[in-house]
């Protein structure tokens, strides 16, 4: 973890643990036994979250769940980003950038659950 801890909207928090722990849940399905770091990075109004694993890398017929779709989706629903790639050196990579606060908490509008 690096950087000034900044308190976040519970549906960020939310999204943000529900994609590292599917991202974990991945990495012990495609890469058993393989290390795992995981860094948070709070910087400013974002929250990069990096998963990374130093396994084989994608395989063919990986994929065919919706393991990434759903984080992109989670990670979508609260205004970031994701983005997942094959990792320099060898294993996997998933890349999150989450705003502090949701687009309607920033507008004062209520926040809906995106549980």
């Amino acid at each position: 973890m690096s950087g000034p801890v900044t308190r976040l909207d519970p549906g960020v928090e939310l999204a943000a643990y529900r994609i590292v722990q599917e991202a974990l849940t991945n990495a012990r399905r495609h890469a058993p036994g393989a290390a795992v770091d995981v860094e948070l990075r709070f910087t400013g109004d974002v929250l990069r979250l990096r998963i990374r694993d130093n396994g084989p890398g994608p395989a063919a017929g990986q994929g065919k769940g919706h393991g990434l779709l759903g984080m992109r989706e989670r990670a979508a629903a609260v205004g970031g980003s994701l983005r997942a790639r094959e990792a320099r050196g060898g294993g996997f990579c998933i890349e999150v950038e989450l705003p502090a606060k949701t687009p309607d908490a920033m507008s004062g509008a209520p926040v809906r659950g995106n549980q």
